[in-house]
């Protein structure tokens, strides 16, 4: 059984691996190949990230740890497709290749930039730091150059849609990725308080001897829940709302917003089963986003001007996600939040819905929208 395999590829080394400019005519097995490999290389790095914040709320980080080395997995196929690309021309066009290559340069340049402020400032838990910033939007980028070259030359059908929203989830869960800082450790906390924590003690004791204490609630607060309460409301409000946006105007289901954000919740519930199972530390779940996400499906389904939607819809998507939010705080649990903060960030939504609804009109993105 081996033999036919390696046969089959040289085969396919010696067929497609040829230079080329992009765009360039593609064969659709190959381009559906391609792409699904895509696909398998974004699920390993969100696997590989799902455990690794997990895993950084109970043990003492480590270069070389399991989820590391399973987001690395994901990375270095990511970098041989972006290669292949290049190389070949096959699949996209000059600017799907850019945002690829563009996506996953920042990435690696970000990577020693990560290590090296680990080394300098120690434990550095929060998401919120400009080195973890530059992965996310490493990673934003790439995922933006996939989702142009299969909206581009993916042929019309159902599955063209399907793995459009696949991919929006996974534009989803990055841009999300760094709320978990307070999922984690709103929970973090409780656990400590009911004398559980999660975390183990040279976890504990690292933490307290970076603040120059010993291991109390303060220090278990600052390194689980250093992030201002009106963080993760106003992130959800701009950031998470405008994806969803985004994510309809270019997909355009009546449910596309629903559909995306209950496959992220839905990946977040099975993710949380394995890890709780494997005894890692507990997340609360943002199961508000779903309020939002209906929230932008129906405002696109109301007859309305297109500048007028924006700001009919930013008040009610933000007021959605505010609503949920509290009630998940009384039924469950979510991370604190500062309510006021939330709605001041509904001038910023509906600002950027105004504006991608404009540029999505507008001449200059119908030029940009077309191959090139």
């Amino acid at each position: 059984m081996t033999v036919p395999v390696i046969e089959r590829a040289r085969m396919w080394w010696r067929t497609w691996w040829t230079r080329g400019s992009a765009p360039r005519a593609v064969p659709p097995e190959l381009f559906r190949t391609v792409y699904l490999l895509w696909v398998l290389a974004l699920a390993l790095k969100v696997l590989g990230s799902s455990w690794d914040v997990s895993w950084h709320f109970r043990w003492l980080r480590d270069d070389l740890a399991p989820p590391h080395l399973l987001n690395s997995a994901g990375t270095a196929l990511v970098i041989a497709l972006v290669l292949f690309h290049s190389y070949t021309g096959y699949g996209v066009d000059r600017r799907s290749l850019r945002l690829m290559q563009a996506g996953i340069g920042i990435f690696m340049i970000a990577i020693p930039i990560d290590v090296i402020n680990h080394r300098i400032n120690g434990l550095d838990i929060t998401a919120w730091t400009a080195s973890h910033g530059l992965l996310f939007l490493g990673t934003a980028v790439m995922i933006a150059g996939v989702l142009r070259g299969w909206w581009l030359y993916a042929p019309a059908g159902r599955t063209r849609g399907v793995v459009m929203a696949a991919l929006w989830m996974f534009f989803l869960e990055n841009m999300w990725f760094p709320a978990q800082q307070q999922e984690y450790g709103v929970l973090a906390v409780a656990a400590w308080d009911r004398g559980q924590p999660g975390a183990e003690p040279i976890l504990l004791q690292f933490a307290a001897d970076q603040q120059g204490r010993a291991i109390d609630r303060t220090a278990v607060l600052q390194y689980a829940l250093p992030v201002e309460s009106w963080v993760y409301p106003v992130w959800a409000v701009t950031a998470a709302a405008l994806v969803l946006v985004l994510a309809r105007l270019m997909i355009g289901w009546r449910w596309t917003a629903t559909a995306v954000t209950a496959a992220y919740l839905a990946y977040r519930c099975v993710a949380w089963l394995a890890l709780v199972g494997g005894d890692f530390p507990p997340s609360a779940l943002p199961f508000m986003l779903l309020a939002g996400a209906v929230g932008v499906d129906v405002i696109h389904q109301l007859p309305m001007p297109w500048w007028l939607r924006p700001l009919v819809g930013a008040p009610v998507v933000a007021g959605a996600l505010l609503g949920a939010i509290a009630l998940q705080n009384a039924v469950l649990v979510s991370p604190p939040t500062d309510y006021g903060a939330g709605v001041l960030a509904t001038v910023g939504l509906a600002a950027l819905w105004l504006g991608a609804a404009a540029l999505v009109r507008s001449a200059p993105f119908s030029r940009w929208a077309s191959p090139a």
